[in-house]
C-alpha cells in the first residue's frame, strides 16, 4: 500500500491478534482445508458415476461448520440438512466413514445405505442429513426436549438453509421451543440461493433473523466468510441455552461456490458474481491472517 506521496510507502495493518491460542487457530484452518479437499475429491468421484444420486458439496461454506461445531461438548447433539459433509467431518466423523458412505459402502457412517444427504454419526451425536426441507427442524426440538427432560445438560445445534426458514413446520417449531425454553441454537446458513432462487426473491421480512423476535428468541447475524466471529457468536448462543435454556436463532451469511448440487448446472448466476465472492474465500483469508499473525509461515 502506497500513501499520497509515492515515494512514501506504508505497510498493510497486521490482522489483531486472536484471543484463542495458537493451537485452536491452527486446527480451525486445518478443519476447513479438510473439508475443502474432501468435497474436492466427493466432486471427482461423482465425476467417475462413483457416487449415486445427488451430491451436495460444502465448498464455501467451512468456515461455518468449523466455527460453529468448535464451540460445542461430546454431550451436545447437532443435526443439519442434506449439505452434511462438512459438518459431519467437523464433528469428529472419520473422512473414511463418510467418504465410505458416498460410495456406498457398508463400512460408511450409515453403512452405505444414507449416502450423501443422509450421513449419521451417534457416537458423535451427529443425527444427520435430512433431505426433506425444514422438517429436521421439528427433530431437533425433540432433542433438545430430550435434553432437558433427561438434565443431560447438552444442548442441541441445527443448522438449516435459508430455504427452510419459509416451511410452515419450521414456524411451529420455534414457537414450542420458545414455550417450552428448550436447549436449542438454530443456525441459518444463509447461502444466498436456495436451490436455485435468491432469498432476495423468495424471503420478505429481510434479514432473515428477524424471524426470532416473532417468538420472543435471541436473535444475531455474523459473516459466515470468517470463522472466528462464527465460532465467537455460536459460543455465546450456546451459553444462552446451557446455562438459561434461552433458544437462539442466528444468521450466518455464507457462499457455495458450486451448484446447488452436483447435478446443477448453475445457470442462475453469472461467473463475475462467483468469482467476485471468492475473493472472501474463507479459507484464504484466514489463513492470510494466521500468517500475518505469525502463527503460520
Amino acid at each position: 500500500m502506497v500513501a499520497d506521496d509515492p515515494g512514501v510507502a506504508v505497510a498493510e495493518p497486521k490482522a489483531p491478534a486472536s484471543s484463542l491460542s495458537p493451537e485452536i487457530q491452527i486446527d480451525l484452518y486445518r478443519q476447513m482445508v479438510r473439508i475443502r479437499r474432501f468435497e474436492e475429491k466427493s466432486a471427482q468421484a461423482f465425476m467417475r458415476a462413483a457416487i449415486k444420486g445427488f451430491c451436495h458439496l460444502y465448498i464455501g461454506q467451512e468456515a461455518v461448520a468449523v466455527g460453529a461445531l468448535s464451540v460445542l461438548e461430546p454431550r451436545d447433539a447437532v443435526i443439519t440438512a442434506y449439505r452434511d459433509h462438512g459438518v459431519a467431518l467437523a464433528r469428529g466423523t472419520s473422512a473414511r466413514a463418510c467418504m465410505a458412505e458416498l460410495l456406498g459402502k457398508q463400512t460408511g457412517c450409515s453403512q452405505g445405505m444414507g449416502g450423501s444427504m443422509h450421513l449419521f454419526d451417534r457416537k458423535h451425536h451427529f443425527y444427520g442429513g435430512h433431505a426433506i426441507v425444514g422438517s429436521h427442524t421439528a427433530v431437533a426440538a425433540g432433542l433438545a426436549f430430550a435434553q432437558q427432560y433427561e438434565s443431560t445438560g447438552g444442548i442441541t445445534l441445527c443448522l438449516l438453509g435459508e430455504g427452510a426458514v419459509n416451511q410452515g413446520v419450521f414456524s411451529e417449531t420455534l414457537n414450542l421451543v420458545s414455550l417450552w425454553k428448550l436447549p436449542i441454537v438454530f443456525l441459518i446458513e444463509n447461502n444466498d440461493y436456495a436451490m436455485g432462487t435468491s432469498v432476495s426473491r423468495s424471503s420478505a421480512g429481510l434479514p432473515l433473523v428477524n424471524r426470532a423476535s416473532a417468538f420472543d428468541l435471541a436473535g444475531r447475524v455474523a459473516n459466515g466468510m470468517e470463522v472466528e466471529e462464527v465460532r465467537a457468536m455460536v459460543a455465546e448462543a450456546v451459553s444462552l441455552a446451557r446455562t438459561e435454556h434461552l433458544p437462539t436463532l442466528l444468521e450466518v451469511n455464507t457462499y457455495r461456490y458450486r451448484g446447488h448440487s452436483m447435478s446443477d448446472p448453475d445457470t442462475y448466476r453469472t461467473k463475475q458474481e462467483i468469482e467476485e465472492h471468492k475473493k472472501n474465500d474463507p479459507i484464504l483469508r484466514y489463513r492470510q491472517k494466521l500468517e500475518e499473525r505469525e502463527i503460520l509461515s
